[in-house]
């Protein structure tokens, strides 16, 4: 494990900020590395509310697609809210058809299949809005690209709207409003809105068109907020304010859908990252197992007798999930061992056994075990289909590029991606891909690396500095948890290994020269370090802070990222 201190790049920021918030240097080193620089910066980062939120008719087209909406309302139209089957979509779908079933009855959902249908809009879900009498869809997370597809529905006469937040190719499609803001041509504020964020923004202009304040759509914002985490989009601007609101109404008063998922935990208060590894994969399982239409089902449930029947089928495709990932990431291991690639700059494994919908999770474990660009085959129909994850730094999407007279098509970004190759190329790929990623990519970005963005002693780490720490949150991309440095730390005597396998480690350390201020921390599959510490061994300690409940009482507790001896 590589470690990386940050250095500060603006220190008259920094001293600005400790003057007029009357805070230590550590603390508004890390807001200057968040891009905030003045007290009315500090004051919208530390105070997010939905009056900060941007008008949604800022825009592109979004004039255009109330009108629509609203034309579609007064002609008594059929609607159908159409939308991906992962978290993003299915909470996009969730949202807007549960908003316009609010006011206007005669509005369907649909959701393709992943295995018949595939991403994005299809084919099949026209033809279904055509043969259902249906003039109007609302496409969510998807269609930026389906030039093909709305041009097949527009003969058909059936009217788009297309809300997406992916990156638009060169010509757009002839929709009748195509909301991205991500569009060359669009000046909305704020870039980086997920799929249901866009949806969230396209039901505040249908509300404010009706004159009904955006307080009043806060019952949706535990589908925003979990779209947010599970999407992996920055918390930053808007995101926040929206992540910020969305988690209150989570721990608060969440949907039944949302509260019977969350039954199984026994907390009482849900972060980013709680919805990163506990909600998001349940709801991600619906689609990955068996078909989307059960999360959506989930997350529009009324009653909460409804939500927790439906919520059992849920957590059981999660269970064979897990099953299938377990699985699948063994036999991968298996066959990297077997065809000695061990020591390869890049892993590409097949089986045309495995199952589709876990592929992209087995690449992602394989990263952790073997840490360089990662991609899984299996078999689909007659060709083979396979997910792609990254390392940091290296640009997944610009290998794939050069790889591609091998592959029939692919697509997605610089750290995870999608493709399909024919059979008889996968060698031929598999040798091009090692070889593209040998000749590119960095030695150090095959070692894993941990950014940390300050040293501190533990006498630092005060009640005020804790209690402002946390008002950082929410945690999550563009603003991640601060990662801390402390030297010269030893075991005070009461460490001790957890776990069935003793694989995790408990500690309970002090800093040298500083007896009086000692901490507990936890350390994830760090039990092997208990030996190396429990004989008074000095040694470098980086972590996260967090707050730990225990029998009513709540206390720091410090997450090990990783120990080094002095």
């Amino acid at each position: 494990m590589r470690w990386t201190l940050k250095q500060t790049t603006n220190q008259t920021s920094v001293n600005h900020l400790k003057e007029v918030l009357g805070i230590d240097e550590v603390l508004a080193k890390l807001l200057v590395d968040r891009d905030i620089h003045t007290f009315e910066e500090a004051k919208k980062f530390f105070r997010p509310t939905l009056d900060d939120l941007h008008d949604p008719y800022l825009m592109k087209d979004m004039d255009k697609a109330v009108y629509r909406i609203e034309l579609a309302i007064r002609n008594k139209e059929r609607i159908l809210v159409f939308g991906d089957y992962d978290v993003d979509g299915t909470t996009s779908v969730a949202l807007v058809y549960s908003y316009i079933q609010s006011y206007y009855p005669d509005v369907d959902r649909y959701i393709p299949d992943r295995y018949a249908e595939g991403y994005g809009i299809s084919y099949q879900g026209i033809d279904y809005a055509a043969d259902n009498n249906i003039s109007l869809i609302i496409a969510l997370d998807c269609g930026i690209k389906s030039i093909d597809h709305i041009n097949y529905a527009k003969a058909k006469g059936v009217d788009f709207v297309i809300c997406d937040h992916h990156l638009p190719g060169d010509t757009l499609p002839d929709a009748y409003a195509v909301l991205d803001p991500k569009r060359s041509d669009c000046n909305y504020p704020y870039k980086e809105l997920c799929g249901c964020g866009v949806g969230f923004k396209l039901i505040q202009a249908l509300a404010k068109n009706r004159g009904i304040d955006v307080y009043q759509l806060s019952e949706y914002l535990d589908l925003v907020v979990t779209a947010i985490g599970a999407d992996i989009v920055p918390i930053t601007g808007e995101n926040r304010i929206l992540a910020f609101e969305g988690l209150k109404v989570l721990n608060e008063t969440p949907r039944p859908g949302i509260q019977a998922l969350l039954e199984v935990y026994k907390q009482n208060n849900y972060t980013i990252s709680d919805i990163v590894f506990k909600v998001a994969p349940k709801i991600n399982a619906a689609g990955r197992i068996e078909h989307g239409n059960y999360a959506v089902d989930l997350l529009t449930r009324f009653s909460i007798e409804e939500a927790r029947n439906t919520a059992k089928m849920i957590l059981a495709f999660n269970e064979e999930r897990k099953v299938l990932d377990q699985a699948i990431t063994e036999q991968a291991k298996e066959q990297i061992i077997v065809e000695k690639a061990i020591n390869s700059k890049s892993t590409v494994v097949y089986n045309p056994e495995w199952h589709k919908g876990v592929i992209g999770i087995v690449a992602s474990r394989l990263i952790e075990t073997y840490y360089r660009p990662t991609i899984v085959f299996t078999k689909s129909g007659n060709v083979l289909a396979a997910s792609a994850r990254s390392v940091k730094n290296f640009d997944l999407y610009a290998a794939l590029e050069a790889c591609s007279d091998e592959l029939i098509q692919f697509g997605g970004h610089m750290y995870a991606a999608g493709m399909t190759c024919n059979i008889e190329n996968y060698e031929a790929f598999k040798a091009k891909f090692e070889e593209v990623v040998a000749n590119t990519i960095e030695e150090k970005d095959l070692i894993p690396e941990i950014e940390i963005d300050a040293e501190l002693n533990f006498s630092d780490i005060t009640p005020k500095f804790c209690r402002i720490l946390k008002q950082f949150e929410p945690f999550g991309p563009g603003n991640m948890n601060p990662v801390f440095l402390t030297k010269n730390v030893y075991d005070t005597g009461y460490s001790k290994t957890l776990g069935v396998n003793k694989e995790h480690l408990k500690v309970f350390v002090k800093q040298r020269g500083n007896l009086s201020t000692s901490f507990s921390g936890i350390g994830f599959n760090f039990g092997s370090y208990n030996d190396k510490i429990t004989n008074r061994s000095f040694f470098d300690l980086v972590y996260s802070i967090e707050e730990n409940e225990w029998n009513g009482k709540i206390n720091q507790q410090l997450q090990i990222k990783d120990m080094q001896l002095v």
